[in-house]
């Protein structure tokens, strides 16, 4: 539930809703629906029409992210960084 707390509790980054999706299917279902009339921003996050801040990020990126190979874990990172929506083949890749 959401409450318009009028112009003095305005919505910003610091509350956001994440979406943890299976698979790229489900993470360009997502970001179709939600980025329609909103905004695009780095690293799998965007605002709806609403202004509202979502991340919408595969379930496993922590563990992609956690690679025991140092090398690994940081080229996954810095793909990241790249992207707006996440592309979990290029995350793999990387």
């Amino acid at each position: 539930m959401a409450l318009n707390g009028g112009p003095m509790f305005t919505f910003s980054e610091a509350v956001s809703f994440v979406v943890n999706c299976q698979d790229q299917e489900e993470i360009d279902e997502y970001w179709g629906k939600l980025l329609d009339e909103g905004k695009a921003q780095q690293c799998g996050w965007l605002k709806d029409k609403y202004g509202i801040s979502w991340q919408i990020l595969p379930s496993n990126l922590g563990q992609l992210m956690q690679n025991p190979d140092p090398a690994k874990a940081n080229r996954i990172m810095l793909a990241l960084m790249k992207m707006v929506k996440i592309d979990i083949k290029m995350l793999r890749n990387a």
